[in-house]
């Protein structure tokens, strides 16, 4: 009995990312809009002085709709390419 040596290639193991499929343009874009917000929202934390009406009321809403609205938007979005064929499946079931 011989030993059997393979054909002497290995297939390369290439990373894919588990988001190709899932992230979209759209999903990039609500995520630059959240770190954007983020910028501004401390900016405008640093203000002086510290006890300014902008930096204790402005900046912490723009950052509350950063951190609990945008983001979470951009990662759970998800647009629904089959909303037109279930729009015409409901027209024609109907009738």
């Amino acid at each position: 009995m011989s030993k059997h040596k393979g054909t002497g290639k290995t297939a390369k193991k290439t990373f894919v990312s588990p988001f190709k499929n899932y992230w979209k343009k759209e999903n990039y874009i609500l995520l630059l809009v959240g770190v954007l917000l983020l910028i501004i929202g401390y900016t405008l934390m640093a203000n002086d002085p510290w006890d300014n009406p902008i930096a204790l009321t402005l900046s912490p809403i723009i950052l509350l709709l950063a951190y609990l609205v945008i983001f979470p938007l951009s990662i759970f979005y998800r647009k629904n390419k089959n909303s037109q064929m279930d729009k015409s499946d409901n027209v024609s079931s109907q009738s």
